[in-house]
């Protein structure tokens, strides 16, 4: 069941930062098969619907005039308090796949962590996803009990979708996985002292060549 957003059409009078006092968005509505019109919605709604969508999920506009099935295409927020300025809204055909950036979320405990003590690494966060509208998941959740060892690994052929998801991502690629912790004082220990040797020994050929080039350039005396 989708999540109901109501709307109302916004005047080309009505001055953005007075909506926005009165707590209210303005936005815009668009699709292929649609003319573009301003809106405005109320911003505590929005959040609210926003928080559980995302944009990946349809949402339902409603008015007096009826609903339309949209995505949340764009979010504008200001950039120092963080509240949401302007919003785009998108009216996706139904019978069309299209492509979004779906979050992957990871839950559970990974036991190679627990019982190993290694290192968890999140390598891939968010995939891309095609499929019909109505069929796009918000997220994607991992369960990542099944990292008990550290040979176990988690790919991206293995995220669990619904059927007619179509995950865009090179199926081998390594989604999670626990790798062993390392000491991190010796390993920063130790290569210290391999560079300086390093840096003396390329200092010493530099300084080798430089004087070879030296003898070459210099000419050899003519006999009088």
């Amino acid at each position: 069941m989708m999540l109901g957003l109501g709307f109302q059409q916004r005047n080309k009078e009505e001055r953005v930062t007075l909506l926005r006092n009165q707590g209210q968005i303005p936005g815009v509505l668009y699709g292929p098969k649609i003319k573009a019109q301003t809106l405005k919605v109320n911003e505590r709604e929005f959040q609210k619907v926003y928080a559980t969508s995302g944009k990946s999920s349809l949402i339902q506009l409603d008015s007096n005039t009826g609903g339309v099935p949209v995505l949340v295409r764009e979010v504008q927020r200001d950039p120092v308090r963080g509240r949401v300025m302007h919003v785009d809204f998108y009216q996706p055909p139904l019978d069309e796949k299209i492509e979004v950036t779906v979050p992957v979320v990871f839950e559970g405990e990974a036991l190679a962590v627990r019982d190993l003590g290694g290192t968890f690494l999140k390598n891939i966060q968010e995939v891309n996803v095609r499929a019909l509208p109505q069929h796009l998941p918000r997220e994607i959740v991992v369960d990542i009990s099944r990292l008990v060892t550290f040979e176990d690994k988690i790919l991206v052929k293995d995220l669990a979708r619904e059927s007619g998801v179509e995950v865009l991502h090179d199926p081998e690629a390594v989604v999670a996985q626990v790798v062993e912790t390392q000491d991190i004082e010796a390993e920063l220990e130790q290569p210290a002292v391999e560079d300086v040797a390093a840096v003396e020994q390329v200092k010493e050929e530099k300084k080798e060549k430089e004087e070879e080039g030296k003898e070459a350039e210099t000419p050899e005396e003519k006999p009088k």
